[in-house]
């Protein structure tokens, strides 16, 4: 069922409630008020004739003939009056007797002084009436026509009312409905229309201030983070292709310029030599690529557990100085830190061991002696890492694209490298909801800090 069917459906369900309840309250209050005042009038009708009887004294034959010849005396009242003693001393119609005045009504009524009820369809009331120092019991019943009559007109009228009204709030509210969802519809056309081709295209945030304007808007934003996310793509594939390309090239051509004519021993070395630099680096373009994959997996599908970041460093530093002995790394702890929860943080091994090695390899990497010093310092709610080299130092220009994958700034003709490290070391940290910054003096120094929340800071 649309959404609009089941708001036009709920909308009239709640209008319908609400014209029922109105209705019955009508008709009821009505009831109750003709019942209540046909009895008044019932009762005074009563009185006037017992004043005729007592006061005027008017014979009771005479009041006889007058109830039997009154043009409506089917449904005129039947008076009925006794004495004390139950004796009947006047009855309008005694033959047809419609109330049947037994002692036990006839003492209730003295008990209660007024008794009111019905009695198949006529309404009865009894009262004491007292005149010169005698008590008169008196009944009366009588057939409200003319009341009866405008109550079922009226209850014909709210329920031809009801269903006319319902039927017009049914219309009125598809109605409505269908305007109200009407962006909605504008959203959903526009939204099946944009592809991957035509991501730049936007749907009609309408007025900018409603629920449904809240949604465009969000839907708008998602359509940028998924252009910005497909561009990325695009110049990741870009520069991957790129990447793999050239040491697979450059392989290729050393053993085909090989394979054309024999030649010595040292040639042949020199060739396997530069093949397997280029291999080597194939290989660390491989890894860089696989490891900055994993970084960009959503957080909730790593697992994390608590980790210890001096036994993290230490892992680090032993991989790459396996990797490279000619390397220096020397790590200080600027304090003492006895409690375990100031350096430990929640995250996965694998990926903080691949961006501290990164650093650790930049910072050697670039420094004349090939050194790099790692310093850690516990705060109140963080630890901060600090990777020291004493090398060429970043330029202005370059600064600010330093984590930007693939770029190389003027100091790639100092060392070789593929521009994936510091990227992929930017998105490991902020998978940690850590933080990464750099401070450099071209030509003196670099220095890039880490700070990464520790276990103390979740208490």
């Amino acid at each position: 069922m649309r959404i609009r069917t089941k708001l036009a459906m709920l909308f009239t369900a709640i209008t319908a409630a609400i014209l029922l309840l109105f209705a019955v309250s009508i008709y009821l209050s009505y009831a109750d008020y003709r019942e209540e005042s046909f009895y008044k009038l019932l009762k005074q009708q009563a009185l006037t004739k017992l004043r005729l009887l007592l006061n005027a004294k008017v014979e009771p034959d005479v009041l006889k003939v007058i109830y039997q010849n009154a043009p409506n005396a089917r449904f005129q009242e039947e008076v009925a009056v006794y004495d004390a003693r139950f004796r009947l001393i006047y009855h309008d119609d005694q033959q047809g007797d419609f109330v049947k005045e037994t002692p036990t009504l006839l003492d209730a009524i003295r008990q209660q002084k007024e008794f009111q009820f019905e009695q198949q369809g006529r309404q009865v009331v009894g009262f004491p009436y007292k005149f010169q120092g005698e008590t008169y019991l008196v009944t009366a019943a009588a057939y409200d026509e003319v009341g009866l009559s405008k109550l079922e007109n009226l209850r014909i009228t709210l329920i031809v009312a009801f269903m006319l009204g319902l039927l017009i709030v049914a219309l009125v509210s598809r109605l409505v409905a269908r305007q109200l969802l009407r962006p909605i519809s504008t959203v959903v056309r526009q939204a099946s229309e944009i592809t991957a081709t035509n991501l730049d295209r936007r749907v009609e945030e309408g007025n900018g201030r409603d629920e449904l304007a809240e949604l465009a808007i969000t839907f708008n934003q998602m359509l940028d983070r998924l252009e910005q996310s497909f561009d990325a793509q695009k110049q990741f594939v870009s520069n991957v292709s790129h990447e793999l390309r050239t040491p697979l090239a450059a392989i290729a051509g050393e053993l085909e310029l090989a394979s054309n004519k024999p030649r010595s021993t040292s040639e042949y070395q020199a060739v396997i030599s530069r093949a397997l630099r280029d291999a080597r680096r194939l290989t660390h373009l491989s890894n860089g690529l696989l490891d900055l994959a994993k970084a960009s997996y959503d957080a909730s599908e790593i697992s994390f557990r608590e980790l210890r970041l001096d036994e993290l460093l230490m892992e680090a530093r032993g991989q790459l100085l396996h990797q490279h002995p000619e390397y220096r790394i020397t790590i200080v702890f600027e304090q003492e830190i006895e409690d375990d929860q100031l350096i430990s943080v929640r995250g996965n091994a694998y990926l903080l061991r691949v961006a501290f090695s990164n650093l650790m390899e930049n910072g050697c990497k670039f420094s004349p002696d090939q050194h790099c010093t790692v310093t850690v310092k516990s705060l109140s709610d963080l630890c901060r890492l600090s990777f020291i080299d004493e090398g060429i130092g970043i330029s202005d220009d370059d600064l600010p694209h330093v984590f930007t994958a693939f770029y190389r700034g003027q100091n790639h003709t100092y060392a070789d490298g593929n521009g994936i490290g510091l990227s992929l070391t930017l998105r490991i940290i902020s998978l940690h909801q850590g933080g990464i910054s750099v401070k450099t003096d071209p030509g003196q120094r670099t220095i890039f800090e880490v700070e990464l929340p520790h276990l103390k800071t979740a208490l």
